[in-house]
């Protein structure tokens, strides 16, 4: 439950300029606050004083978050760098701090349990998404189309799975047919596929130039994925998102980005957001099994997926996550 990348710990919209907010993942309890600057920090979230916690009564200043407790200054690198009642800072300790991106209208940040700086940028999803989803103009992010599934006992590793999974759409989500894949790419840190629906695809032949019906599926490591869907009902962009909370359990975070150009909002923004919690029931009661009974139809995408998320367990050498469902 501690994989190696990026992953969402919230959404923008949701620390204004000088708000602090207690965040817990990967086990740690941790800091999140928006500086007078407007960039975003996260930090492990006791104060190297006495231990009080910063994200309870902590405030922004000028130059960064001031404990509660009896005034110390931490800035975005976890350094001291201001005791009210000393001349001189204290340089021995320091916070934990994480590298944070925010884009996507949402807040990300890099977890590695060895340490390292970034080992990829995270991407803008509709660039990534292909021209089809870049040229469109979409409805406002509001609200409404930010959700987040607190604790869920799945491991990311096996949300991920679910893009290797065609023949779930039948029986999860009442396709009638199983989609097409029609391309499959990865790199050290992403993984994308296109999938088409209906028989306008069952020849299997991706027409680079074709989109309708079709979704195009992006991971950026194991904790980040976006979904650009293209039906006649018009175009829509969904991020899912999952950070382990603890050693059980996760979040996981979806976004929604409707196109502007056809269609009544509320009623496809309902549409959208109909799977995730579908898949969800699955996930939270579901056993990890390694190796699976896998059909012959289905066995490549997840061989293919398992290998490729290897690279992202830098203390183990096979990733098999844990038994994460009930019962575990």
């Amino acid at each position: 439950m501690r994989p190696t990348g990026w992953f969402q710990v919230g959404w923008s919209a949701d620390l204004a300029v000088g708000d602090v907010a207690p965040l817990h993942y990967f086990g740690r309890d941790l800091v999140a606050f928006r500086g007078l600057d407007g960039d975003v920090s996260v930090l492990d979230a006791h104060c190297q004083h006495l231990g009080a916690n910063l994200a309870f009564g902590g405030c922004v200043v000028e130059d960064g978050i001031q404990c509660p407790f009896h005034g110390w200054v931490w800035n975005p690198n976890g350094r001291n760098v201001r005791i009210p009642y000393e001349k001189r800072r204290n340089k021995g300790r320091r916070i934990r701090s994480y590298p944070v991106a925010e884009r996507n209208e949402s807040i990300y940040i890099w977890h590695d349990t060895a340490g390292r700086e970034p080992l990829w940028e995270l991407p803008d999803a509709f660039t990534i998404l292909g021209h089809h989803i870049k040229s469109r103009t979409y409805h406002p992010f509001s609200a409404d189309c930010r959700t987040r599934f607190e604790k869920v006992s799945v491991h990311p590793q096996v949300v991920a799975e679910n893009g290797v999974d065609p023949h779930h759409f039948r029986f999860v989500h009442q396709t009638p047919v199983s989609p097409t894949v029609l391309r499959e790419t990865s790199d050290d840190a992403s993984w994308s596929a296109k999938v088409g629906f209906g028989r306008r695809w069952s020849d299997g032949v991706d027409r680079p130039d074709d989109t309708m019906n079709t979704i195009e599926i992006y991971w950026c490591g194991i904790g980040v994925s976006f979904n650009g869907e293209r039906t006649r009902d018009g175009i829509r962009v969904i991020s899912i998102c999952t950070t382990p909370v603890d050693d059980t359990t996760s979040d996981i975070f979806g976004g929604y980005w409707i196109d502007d150009e056809s269609g009544d909002l509320a009623e496809r923004l309902a549409a959208a957001k109909r799977a995730l919690p579908d898949d969800i029931r699955i996930w939270d009661h579901q056993q990890y099994m390694d190796p699976p009974g896998l059909a012959p139809s289905e066995a490549a995408g997840f061989k293919q997926l398992r290998a490729w998320a290897r690279g992202f367990y830098p203390e183990r050498g096979h990733p098999a996550p844990e038994r994460v469902g009930h019962g575990a």
